[in-house]
């Protein structure tokens, strides 16, 4: 529709009026209206408005100068609101209303409160003797905390005299750090309480040393573009600041002795209860293997006992570099979380990496060191397990697998999952969990209730490992609306079925394959989710995948002991269910069912490509010629029809699993020196799929192998690299490499 008019403003009136200055009550609701359609010079007119009807409409932020004096009333209801700041320019509102604006979280409603003094009733509740606790007592605990902070770390680093440039670079050192360090209250207010510290910062600046007041209360702070992501300790800072020769006139002495809040990791637990469960590990799951200590050998890790606790969800908030559209981050659940941009910076100096005198097809981009535990850049331990590219929305993505993902990948390792954007490098957002050690992450889309009948996708990315429990996070909002106790055991790996995008496979270390129907949220992030099927294995499953031509009625799993086939048609009446096929395969004398598969996917839509503990080849083989689904319903032995052995490494290192890319018929799989191993194999699968298609003699040789290139971190070289998974994009554009040693490597195809 059109922009709003003086005569739609007087239409519109309660009750309607001949002139604007006369309006006290404005419905301006359902009219569809864009941030664009509020023209502050048309709203400068509305002089004596106190009560004002914008719900259900398109908003995404107010402008900055509607210029309402005596504005008492808001109704922001059912819109796409993403920030409340501007709602300062109301210094008289009493009563405010926004909810069903998915993208507002707690910490939004904690900034009302502290901007709006004159507030009562926030969402139709009295809100007086909280507002006052924001206000007085929030906002003391923080100054003094603030205060400590630049008297622990920042004050003794002024000298005499100073330039304005330098005086510039410690602000912003300052706030740079006390954004990070300076902690209060509980980790759900997070940004909330980052907003406010950044404003105290700025002012006992200003009064301090005479510094220019910021006075913008966005949320959000745009980082230089050619600034070093990260976060910084105290000591980090004061370092940094060590040759600012800056002094400034007569300050303001504080004698808080509040001491800043610092981050810090857990220490981890030498017991058994409460060792961390590493996938890297033999059948013998009654053993350990301490956290801390190093892989040098190439005897896999054992399974630890995972320590159980409660959880409850929460909110959390973090700022993103310049550039992001939806910088609000949320925490996951009740332990303490932190969502950081942190990546260590590793210097990078490649080496030759074509196995064959063929052009290098793929050009090392970033390696980035995000995962670590506690920020620290000294984490070579933390392993880096799963990766998965977010899906484009309204890309016809179950179509067209080009289009169906975009250039932003979610990986998990250690307490965190990371959001990357694979062409900038940029760590989008960050979600930590202090107890958990994540190893699979997956996406769906889901089409949710957004207002009124208005529906919307959004993507939704799913988080599982040692505790059992899987995390639902809406991506868009930044918040983990809630959690499925899945398993009491660890979770190897998830998958969302292509079929039905709420189901949900989780594969855990109880040797059960469980199928959930996560459900859909509503605009209040309730949703209901309930188990649909169990799976029961003969062994700890450690890779599963649908199959693709009948994705609603048969998975494939590769286990500890074996490659295992189900029944998944829900039509049947059992809902617990032993395995229907077990898969032969050559060993070194004859046929055998007993070997681990660590490394399972499909090509295309009948070539599995398989790895198991047999050294030195991975398996391509043919679903529809190796099952036969005859006298189905009994648990039967066939043997796997082999289309071909892809050479690899000759390593007896296990876990070191395998990825396809099926648009562009590519299979990639690392190897225990930091390689990667590329096969094209385009020029075969036209023989495979044909009914006398006969199996390739030879051992088919990698296309490339990319190796490692030659990296310096902090001045060394990290120890030895195992490359855990290696996942390309759809169109192949970029690969992404999870190491054993806490360092994601991306590649850009040239």
């Amino acid at each position: 529709m059109s922009k709003i008019t003086t005569e739609l403003l007087l239409e519109r009136a309660v009750p309607r009026s001949t002139r604007l200055r006369k309006i006290e009550t404005l419905n301006l609701s359902k009219l569809q209206l864009k941030t664009a359609d509020l023209d502050p010079r048309l709203f400068s007119r509305l002089r004596h408005l106190q009560k004002l009807d914008l719900s259900d409409n398109l908003l995404d932020k107010f402008p900055n100068s509607l210029t309402l004096p005596d504005l008492r009333v808001l109704n922001c209801n059912n819109n796409k609101l993403e920030d409340v700041t501007a709602l300062k320019q109301f210094p008289l509102l009493e009563e405010l209303t926004y909810e069903n604006n998915v993208y507002l979280t707690l910490n939004d409603d904690y900034k009302v409160m502290f901007l709006l003094q004159n507030l009562r009733l926030l969402n139709g509740k009295d809100i007086t003797k909280l507002a006052n606790h924001v206000r007085r007592v929030n906002s003391h605990k923080l100054t003094s905390k603030v205060t400590a902070h630049w008297k622990k770390f920042f004050s003794d680093q002024l000298p005499e005299k100073y330039t304005a440039e330098q005086v510039n670079s410690i602000k912003k050192k300052f706030l740079k750090s006390v954004e990070t360090n300076v902690v209060y209250g509980p980790s759900s207010l997070s940004e909330f309480t980052r907003w406010r510290v950044k404003m105290i910062a700025e002012e006992f600046l200003a009064h301090s040393l005479g510094l220019e007041l910021n006075c913008d209360t966005e949320p959000e702070e745009k980082t230089d573009e050619n600034e070093e992501e990260g976060t910084e300790s105290p000591s980090e800072a004061a370092e940094d600041v060590a040759q600012v020769t800056v002094t400034p006139s007569k300050r303001k002495r504080n004698h808080s002795k509040s001491s800043p809040g610092k981050k810090r990791s857990k220490t981890q637990a030498n017991t058994k209860e409460e060792a961390a469960v590493n996938p890297r590990k033999s059948t013998h799951v009654e053993d350990d293997l301490a956290p801390d200590k190093a892989r040098t050998s190439n005897q896999p890790a054992k399974e630890a006992t995972p320590e159980q606790g409660a959880e409850g969800t929460q909110k959390n908030g973090e700022q993103f570099p310049k550039g992001q559209s939806n910088r609000r981050s949320n925490q996951m659940t009740g332990e303490q979380i932190s969502q950081e941009q942190d990546s260590s910076v590793i210097t990078l100096t490649p080496v030759k990496n074509s196995k064959r005198k063929e052009d290098v097809s793929a050009e090392p981009l970033h390696f980035l060191q995000c995962h670590s535990k506690g920020n620290s850049r000294e984490d070579f331990k933390t392993q880096l397990w799963s990766c998965v590219f977010e899906p484009v929305l309204d890309s016809g993505a179950r179509k067209d697998p080009i289009v169906s993902s975009s250039r932003t990948v979610a990986t998990c390792g250690g307490e965190s999952v990371c959001l990357i954007d694979c062409e900038t490098g940029t760590v989008l957002k960050k979600y930590k969990v202090a107890t958990e050690e994540f190893f699979s992450v997956a996406w769906t889309t889901l089409t949710m209730v957004i207002g009124e009948g208005r529906k919307k996708a959004h993507n939704i990315l799913v988080a599982a490992g040692r505790r059992g429990i899987v995390k639902l996070i809406h991506v868009a909002a930044d918040f983990c609306y809630g959690e499925i106790k899945a398993h009491k055991k660890p979770i190897a790996t998830v998958c969302f079925s292509p079929a039905q995008e709420t189901h949900l496979f989780t594969a855990s270390y109880d040797k059960r394959i469980a199928l959930w129907d996560i459900g859909i949220p509503d605009c209040d992030y309730n949703f209901k989710a309930s188990q649909l099927l169990v799976l029961e294995t003969a062994s700890i499953p450690l890779r599963i995948a649908l199959v693709p031509t009948c994705p609603e009625q048969y998975l494939l799993a590769g286990c500890e002991d074996g490659c295992f086939a189900w029944n998944i048609k829900l039509d049947k009446g059992q809902k617990s269910r032993p395995f229907e096929a077990i898969f032969q395969f050559p060993g070194e004398e004859s046929m055998t069912t007993s070997h681990r598969v660590d490394g399972l996917a499909f090509l295309n839509d009948d070539v599995v490509v398989s790895k198991s503990s047999k050294p030195g080849c991975i398996y391509l083989w043919s679903w529809s010629k190796s099952f036969d689904a005859k006298g189905k319903g009994c648990q039967r032995t066939m043997s796997a029809v082999i289309l071909a052995e892809l050479e690899w490494s000759t390593t007896d290192m296990s876990y070191l699993t395998l990825s396809t890319c099926p648009a562009k018929e590519y299979v990639f799989c690392g190897d225990e020196k930091g390689s990667v191993w590329m096969y094209n194999l385009s020029s075969y699968t036209t023989a495979w799929g044909s009914p006398k298609g006969k199996r390739s003699e030879r051992r088919i040789s990698p296309t490339q192998i990319l190796k490692w290139p030659e990296l310096q971190v902090n001045g060394e070289q990290p120890p030895e690299i195992l490359v855990n998974n290696v996942v390309a994009d759809p169109a192949f554009s970029y690969l992404v490499v999870l190491t054993s040693v806490n360092i994601t490597a991306i590649w850009k195809k040239s």
